[in-house]
């Protein structure tokens, strides 16, 4: 099959910019793509729905043989977000650190370090500058209680004004550095994982069951070959989640219509998976493990300190479903094979850019390309199935592009397993291998 029109839906992570950035990035990075493989790449404005919580556009996309209509919706949350964010200082704070101190205590933290302690290292350095930036403050406010002491201030007046001085500095220092250091946003998502994980977030829950009910219609009504769900970052156990209580509305939603596909790429599971009470995310992650009609594919990198890399998301949930298991597969992607090396070497330290690579476009060609997977003519799952001759439909000869074809069809009508390619790294449908990933 080659896809003629697609319907991608997209659900953006824990991120305050929301709609009009990101839709600035994907124009540029559009733009980027098409300049790549030498083809035509247009859009529409985005156009938001009535209730505003979904902005959708349009891509037309041209190549010499092929071209393919993509419908795109961004799903929005970044109200939500702003709200979180524009909380007192000390609020987010001292929520923060006591959310973390649970964590601890009750073992979760170390689970974190145990499966990939990149990620747990990263979720805890925003505490670590919290530390620093109070140990500064308050040398700076024990000073000031000093001076007043020697100048005969009363002893508990002195505490207080030293007290009122350490939290002003302090609020005034994390205000101001804030776009530096990340800390208040990193607090903040820390703290809306923990209520999400312990459904402490009605508003969000009710806002994924009116995107589940998008999902639904969509699949009920779309002319698309192919829908593709995708989950970039926190929007990855988002997207489990939209995806489950859609199968919930519609037992049968991937078998009367378009192919339904969940991409989640940069994702992070454990940090609403590992609470104990969050045991209906992990129901739901078995049962899309199972779902016969569902393709769940899920990316990796190394590089993204941000997501879990070598990661099986159900084995380290405790899922065991046998040999019933079809979901997911397993990606692992290498930003240094898609980025030219004199600007891989420029980014490959600030974590949150590189932590988007997985949505923007491609300097190399490559079998993983966001803008492929959103505007190319070639099924997500056969692409990933058969990477190399994806990759040959975009840049080989006539020749080449029609023996890719055939190899494409053989690999949607026969056994659905992954082959290794020569330029991507192994592929599993079930448990990776580390030992072939290195």
């Amino acid at each position: 099959m080659r896809v003629k029109h697609r319907h991608i839906i997209y659900i953006q992570g824990y991120d305050p910019r929301g709609l009009a950035q990101y839709y600035r990035m994907f124009r540029t990075e559009l733009r980027k793509f098409a300049r790549l493989y030498g083809i035509s790449a247009t859009t529409t404005r985005p156009q938001a729905a009535d209730s505003g919580e979904i902005a959708s556009w349009a891509i037309e996309t041209k190549a010499a043989d092929w071209q393919t209509r993509t419908d795109y919706d961004f799903l929005r949350f970044e109200d939500f977000i702003q709200r979180d964010l524009a909380q007192p200082i000390w609020r987010i704070v001292f929520h923060a650190v006591w959310i973390y101190w649970r964590l601890i205590l009750r073992g979760t933290a170390f689970r974190f370090f145990a499966t990939s302690w990149r990620f747990a290292t990263f979720i805890t350095w925003p505490h670590i500058v919290l530390l620093a930036e109070a140990i500064c403050v308050g040398a700076i406010a024990f000073a000031v209680e000093w001076g007043l002491a020697a100048l005969g201030v009363p002893h508990l007046f002195s505490i207080a004004v030293a007290a009122a001085v350490f939290v002003a500095v302090l609020g005034t220092v994390l205000k101001y550095t804030e776009k530096r250091t990340y800390v208040l946003y990193l607090l903040s998502d820390t703290i809306w994982t923990w209520q999400f994980s312990h459904r402490q977030r009605p508003d969000w829950d009710a806002r994924i069951d009116r995107f589940a009910q998008h999902l639904v219609k969509v699949a009920g009504s779309s002319e698309a070959e192919e829908i593709v769900l995708v989950g970039h970052s926190s929007g990855s156990f988002l997207g489990v989640e939209m995806l489950a209580r859609a199968l919930k509305l519609d037992p049968v939603l991937g078998r009367h219509g378009p192919r339904i596909v969940l991409l989640t790429i940069g994702g992070n599971f454990p940090i609403v998976g590992y609470h104990a009470a969050s045991q209906d995310f992990r129901d739901h992650m078995r049962m899309l493990a199972v779902e016969p009609s569902i393709d769940w594919i899920d990316c990796q990198a190394r590089k993204d300190v941000m997501n879990f890399f070598q990661f099986d998301p159900l084995a380290a949930h405790g899922i065991d479903v046998g040999a019933a298991r079809r979901n997911p597969t397993i990606v692992p992607v290498r930003f240094k094979e898609i980025i030219l090396p004199e600007h891989y070497n420029s980014f490959r330290r600030q974590f949150f850019r590189v932590h988007f690579q997985f949505v923007m476009a491609n300097e190399v060609p490559h079998a993983y390309d966001f803008f492929m997977i959103v505007c190319g003519p070639v099924p997500l799952t056969e692409r990933m199935a058969v990477p190399q001759a994806a990759l040959t439909v975009a840049t080989g000869d006539p020749t080449a592009r029609e023996w890719a074809w055939k190899q494409l069809e053989n690999a949607r009508s026969g056994p659905k397993e992954a082959e290794e390619p020569g330029t991507n790294e192994p592929m599993a449908r079930r448990a990776v291998n580390p030992s072939r990933l290195l």
